[in-house]
């Protein structure tokens, strides 16, 4: 494998997108996702092409042509209804964490995590599907879409495993065009339907296919949005336990001794029995929680809510077994789904495509969970401290800008031509310049002037 280091060095982004191609067998997935094709243009050579664009910060429109293919060819497999990309983004989670195995201690805990974000798209007025959504942050309606993703973490590494571009089924909420199929037959048909229904269900067909697949986790960890006693059976059914933060409602009730209270009352319960409270949380209980008739335990912990004085937060698992400060540290993993999410849209623009169906949507999105992984198994390979952000740079520094850089180089090729006319202050200027240019913009200014 190549180190940081050498590739710091040779500046070969090419050839670490195609090793990582080769790692996880993107050739061989190609009919197992359905991609069909007639002309010699492969998956690999587009989703190669694709990764290259989002390392030198371009779109499809902007981005360097390919060698074999033009960027209408690319756009086109991107809107292809017929490829599963949702199995190829599974698929290549798949390869990734066996490849990683080995070297996992086995006391760890590994771990599926769920959460949403939001895909803003104010100006595309008639993008299928878009729809009214709401924003958990700004507390507002905008437009755009819920981007369902399920993820994997061994604790160090945290891999996309699979998405769900989720729209609505209210029709006043609908501002985009109407699906173009819904014929459950083809995969196009079953991707859109699936975007209007409700996610939590779409959640759980989500974990069940990447468990299907191989994806090898114990526990499913989930904010307050997903937590309900709906979800934790359904989850233990297949095998999973989870970790989740509970609503503070009065409308989920849970046994306890008997007697059924909510989270809130319970608390008073807990509180008024004069139970000690401990250094790391404030109280902990098993109680009984109930869907359909069954019965099952789960624990809650108190937690105390940082930066506000007499709040709280509460924690529940279906691994009742477990010490609370475990679960307090399980549930604290969760955190790394938010920091895909922010790198994902700060550097490899997840929120910033231009495309219009719903197909080359999920395609767009399934290119960048491919190009996080890369970034993932790079930064596990490296013996450094450097960060997902650290490692994008470093590999956009490999794509560099040929028009500025050419630009430059007439630029000082012009002034060289007056050389006799330009004081010494301003060759001095010239060359403090150059010094702060990037290193690789200089290295390019040396071997082309």
């Amino acid at each position: 494998m190549k180190s940081i280091t050498q590739f710091d060095q040779e500046k070969d982004t090419e050839s670490l997108i195609f090793a990582f191609s080769k790692l996880i067998g993107l050739a061989d997935l190609s009919k197992k996702v359905n991609f069909k094709r007639h002309s010699l243009v492969s998956l690999l050579m587009v989703i190669t092409w694709m990764i290259k664009a989002r390392f030198a910060r371009k779109s499809l429109y902007r981005c360097q042509r390919a060698k074999d293919f033009t960027a209408k060819t690319g756009r086109n497999v991107l809107n292809d209804g017929r490829i599963n990309w949702q199995k190829l983004v599974c698929l290549t989670a798949v390869k990734l964490i066996s490849v990683l195995k080995p070297v996992i201690d086995r006391r760890r805990r590994l771990a599926l995590i769920v959460d949403d974000t939001l895909m803003a798209r104010s100006c595309s007025k008639k993008t299928e599907l878009l729809a009214k959504v709401y924003d958990h942050d700004k507390h507002e309606f905008l437009t755009g879409y819920r981007g369902l993703t399920i993820g994997w973490s061994d604790g160090n590494t945290f891999l996309p495993v699979n998405f769900a571009l989720m729209s609505t089924k209210k029709k006043e909420n609908m501002i985009g065009s109407q699906p173009v199929t819904t014929d459950q037959r083809s995969i196009a048909g079953r991707r859109r339907t699936q975007a209007q229904r409700p996610m939590n269900t779409v959640t759980v067909e989500l974990i069940k296919q990447a468990v299907a697949m191989g994806i090898s986790a114990e526990y499913v960890l989930f904010d307050s949005w997903f937590s309900s006693p709906k979800m934790f059976w359904q989850l233990k059914q297949l095998g999973l336990d989870s970790v989740g933060m509970l609503k503070q409602t009065k409308k989920v009730y849970y046994r306890y001794r008997g007697r059924l209270y909510d989270v809130k009352g319970l608390y008073e319960r807990l509180a008024a029995s004069k139970m000690h409270q401990k250094t790391d949380y404030l109280y902990s209980s098993v109680v009984e929680a109930e869907y359909q008739g069954h019965a099952f335990p789960i624990r809650l912990v108190y937690v105390t809510k940082r930066g506000s004085k007499g709040k709280y937060l509460v924690l529940a698992t279906t691994q009742y077994k477990l010490h609370p400060q475990e679960i307090i540290q399980l549930y604290g993993r969760r955190w790394q789904i938010e920091t895909y999410f922010k790198a994902a849209k700060q550097y490899l623009a997840l929120n910033k495509s231009q495309i219009q169906s719903y197909d080359g949507q999920c395609g767009y999105i399934a290119v960048t969970a491919l190009t996080y992984d890369l970034l993932a198994w790079q930064e596990r390979q490296s013996t450094d401290d450097r960060t997902l952000g650290d490692l994008f740079y470093l590999m956009n520094e490999a794509l560099p800008d040929l028009a500025f850089e050419e630009a430059l180089v007439y630029l000082l090729t012009a002034f060289k031509e007056v050389k006799a006319e330009i004081s010494a202050t301003v060759e001095q200027i010239l060359d403090n310049f150059i010094k702060l240019l990037p290193v690789f913009i200089q290295k390019q200014l040396l071997r082309t002037t």
